[in-house]
């Protein structure tokens, strides 16, 4: 069994792949389907966000000991240099409407937490340095991300944004399967039943990944293809990063001196993003944003999907 997992980690970029396909493929010739993959997608978010929560070492961490260059390196990185890349990036294509303003800075502001330790072990980086990682790149985020919109957005933006369905949206889908996923590695320490539950959770991840995929695109690219002068605006910002973003982290880590596997891991963080994690926020925007928002989001997720293709072989060719 253990196999056959590894296998579908190995190969989740072309599930996900597979599923966006199938969900574009329904979606727009069966548009009566929309409305009830709608219905789903929350529950879908729900229980992929407390799967995804239970796969970190929340209270492994004090265990292991972390290169401090490495985590200043990363948090340099991920939260000082490359939000003002995203910024001046997104300023010098004179990006103006609210809601993809928004649905950018959410989405290129917050280093990813999930599949982003299968892509950098196939990079040849340090998948455990990666994965020991995410509780850091989790609390920093979700802590300075407010900081941050309310640094690079508008006043006036920021005054028709309701923060009540935001808060509600951060409980139900971050601190609630948050809470679950810590309560089951602590019964985990003391009971087998829930020892057993947590290993189940592994088999989660990936599976409620391809179906909020499904549900999220299934359910809405009807809209996008009525309107796909969004995905062209941003789509070159996305191309930009990718391009872009991996150096940020291979140059800081240099500045460390940096050994190549953490450099190959500094890279992979920088350039892969939380699409799925910051979903629910733009879900929980006015209705006339919400469209707009999520297809900015998942814009990104199937270009970085592809970039990650590109990155696992090129990365360690060049950082050697």
């Amino acid at each position: 069994m253990q196999h056959f997992k590894t296998k579908i980690e190995h190969f989740q970029i072309y599930i996900y792949f597979s599923a966006l396909i199938l969900a574009i493929v329904i979606g727009l010739n069966f548009p009566s389907i929309s409305g009830i993959l709608e219905t789903f997608v929350a529950i879908f978010i729900a229980i992929l966000m407390f799967s995804m929560f239970s796969q970190i070492p929340f209270f492994e961490l004090q265990k292991h000991v972390l290169n401090l260059k490495y985590v200043t390196a990363l948090i340099i990185a991920n939260f000082v240099i490359l939000p003002i890349f995203v910024y001046i990036l997104i300023t010098l294509f004179n990006i103006n409407e609210s809601a993809l303003l928004i649905g950018l800075f959410l989405v290129l502001l917050t280093p990813c937490i999930d599949y982003v330790i299968v892509f950098t072990a196939l990079g040849k980086g340090d998948a455990q340095y990666m994965l020991i990682s995410t509780p850091i790149l989790f609390v920093l985020q979700i802590l300075l991300l407010p900081l941050y919109l309310t640094l690079f957005l508008d006043k006036s933006v920021l005054a028709i944004i309701d923060i009540a369905p935001f808060i509600q949206s951060f409980f139900t889908f971050i601190v609630t399967p948050l809470l679950l996923a810590l309560i089951l590695q602590l019964l985990s320490k003391k009971y087998y039943v829930m020892s057993q539950a947590l290993k189940g959770t592994s088999w989660l991840p990936e599976l409620f990944m391809s179906l909020v995929l499904f549900s999220v695109v299934g359910s809405q690219i009807n809209k996008i293809a009525n309107d796909l002068s969004i995905v062209v605006k941003v789509a070159p910002i996305y191309i930009i990063f990718m391009l872009i973003a991996p150096f940020i982290g291979y140059l800081t880590g240099k500045l460390f001196n940096l050994q190549p596997p953490i450099l190959r891991t500094l890279a992979f963080s920088t350039s892969t993003r939380n699409a799925l994690v910051v979903l629910p926020l733009a879900l929980s925007l006015p209705d006339r944003w919400i469209t707009i928002a999520t297809t900015v989001i998942i814009t990104q997720t199937l270009i970085e999907l592809l970039g990650e293709l590109f990155y696992i072989k090129v990365i360690p060719w060049l950082i050697k």
